[in-house]
């Protein structure tokens, strides 16, 4: 078995009126995350742990934002396509450890559900996803409510003969 450690990161901006997404779930809030596609920022980090342990360069590489055929797109439908680049190159998620940034909405309530919902479209355990909130304390523009970030780890492995060189 061969481990690999990737780690990701995304920041959006926060805007009055638009649909707030986030872990794959909409979330009631004022202000929702400014994208190309849906805006998913703990999706967009989760891309780019795996993409980068798997060494398949980053999120915009794969899907970039002057693509037509990303405008507005569901960001768990990116993630699938993730998962199959993975698939292809013979990795398996072992686990996944996220931190969301923001001062509102409070998200421990939304939690749970954002774990589902990402455990579903990757078909791996609840248990092996990992969501942290914080917030910044009022500091800097997640403080600010001007924009939210997401930070995430993730684990793969590789077995069969070609780990060996």
């Amino acid at each position: 078995m061969r481990l690999r450690i990737g780690f990701g990161f995304d920041v959006h901006r926060l805007e009055p009126g638009l649909p707030f997404y986030l872990g794959g779930i909409l979330i009631p809030h004022e202000k929702g995350a400014l994208g190309h596609s849906d805006a998913d920022t703990l999706i967009h980090a989760i891309c780019d742990a795996l993409l980068g342990a798997a060494n398949l360069r980053d999120i915009g590489f794969h899907f970039p934002d002057t693509a037509a055929e990303y405008k507005g797109a569901d960001s768990k439908i990116l993630l699938k396509q993730v998962l199959a680049l993975l698939k292809e190159k013979g990795y398996a998620i072992v686990n996944l450890d996220t931190t969301v940034v923001l001062q509102k909405p409070r998200l421990s309530a939304h939690i749970p559900a954002m774990q589902q919902c990402l455990a579903t479209v990757m078909n791996i355990p609840l248990e092996d996803i990992s969501i942290k909130a914080k917030t910044t304390e009022h500091l800097g523009f997640e403080g600010r409510e001007e924009g939210l970030s997401a930070y995430a780890v993730a684990l793969i492995e590789k077995s069969g003969s070609e780990e060996l060189r």
